[in-house]
């Protein structure tokens, strides 16, 4: 292990472009994902498995959400006397350029983390592009590799105009770094390892331009720095809107898809919940679906993902579905191709239908009495 090597840096601060009832009450960051999990679970587990014992978490102004999950990041096991979780300040510049998680902004604002720090290297991960690496791996390529950063990437899978794509030419070295990403082409996973030095130089080199992604701000240094870069052969999903947070959320239904992100060797950790196993009632159908602990399940539900406390009762249906913590289903409702956030309660023999090109979202509801 050479955990002993680095600190965590981790951008939360910032939102979809597009305007979704999901996020109306909440960061991108701790959106929930797969029943029990939310997005910021990921790089958090991430610096956990490797070890790195301080992690910068930065804010945003609507960090309410964020807060209650992390908490003091004991789940992390990041809530200790040297180190640990530091939930840090951060601007709200997220949304002004596409592609943009590393605002110089924030990182001078937050320089005292890494002076404090005695560690030679930085990593540095966004929230909404999730994986499960080993880091260890990584941290010693970068320090074998004799580079100033490395940055992490996979080959895209799809196109995604939201992300952000790597120009590489020899020896792995980064020439550029393009908004918008094809095919095939190199995908930024909004992470990559930085010596703590360099970092603390481009902080008094670069201070007059604040306004600009970290990346934006070297661009023309890229060749003096030496930025290099390191392929990541497995899974990697890119969570940019309600489109693909559905999208993706109903591809990790395939076991083979899911078991290549939720691996037994590095798990990922989410906040504990005490809650009793779901309950399953005689007569029941429920193929093809992620339920989770606290659910009642009297109805059928097919292709879905269910988070803590849902009930369906006898004779509804739910399809294609995300339905999110303390939903109730009542009898002879149907939910199909929908995504229902947080305490909604559809009455008996409702219907709530989206299409598998307009998902239909429903946003938070008040808690019911």
């Amino acid at each position: 292990m050479i955990n002993n090597l680095a600190i965590g840096y981790i951008t939360a601060n910032y939102i979809s472009r597009e305007a979704s009832a999901l996020t109306q009450e909440r960061p991108l960051a701790s959106i929930p994902f797969m029943g029990r999990y939310r997005l910021i679970d990921f790089p958090l587990s991430n610096m956990m498995n490797a070890d790195i014992k301080t992690v910068g978490l930065v804010m945003p102004g609507n960090c309410r959400s964020i807060i209650d999950h992390v908490g003091s990041g004991k789940d992390w096991t990041l809530d200790r006397k040297k180190g640990g979780l530091f939930l840090v300040p951060g601007n709200a510049y997220g949304t002004s350029k596409r592609g943009m998680r590393f605002l110089l902004r924030d990182i001078i604002a937050n320089v005292e983390l890494f002076r404090r720090s005695t560690k030679p290297y930085v990593v540095m991960m966004g929230s909404n592009i999730i994986f499960n690496l080993d880091l260890d791996e990584i941290i010693e390529a970068h320090r074998t590799s004799g580079a100033g950063v490395t940055m992490i990437y996979a080959i895209a899978q799809r196109d995604q105009p939201d992300a952000q794509s790597l120009a590489i030419g020899d020896r792995g070295r980064v020439r550029e770094v393009r908004s918008g990403c094809g095919f095939g082409e190199c995908k930024f996973m909004d992470a990559f390892i930085i010596d703590r030095r360099l970092l603390l130089n481009i902080i008094e080199d670069y201070a007059t331009a604040d306004y600009l992604d970290l990346f934006d701000a070297i661009r023309s240094d890229f060749e003096r720095i030496d930025v290099c870069s390191y392929e990541f052969k497995g899974l990697m999903v890119g969570i940019f809107n309600q489109k693909t947070y559905y999208d993706r959320s109903m591809d990790l239904l395939r076991p083979e898809t899911y078991d290549r992100l939720f691996q037994p060797s590095r798990p990922i950790i989410t906040k504990a919940h005490d809650a009793a196993p779901a309950k399953y009632n005689a007569g029941c159908n429920v193929p093809d679906s992620l339920i989770s602990a606290g659910c009642v399940i009297k109805g059928t539900v097919r292709g879905s993902i269910l988070s803590r406390g849902v009930v369906v009762e006898s004779g509804a249906k739910v399809r294609n579905s995300i339905i999110m913590q303390g939903c109730h289903v009542c009898a002879g409702a149907t939910v199909e191709n929908a995504i229902l956030d947080k305490n909604n309660y559809v009455p008996e023999n409702t219907e709530l239908r989206g299409t598998l090109d307009d998902t239909l979202v429903i946003g938070k509801a008040p808690i019911r009495r």
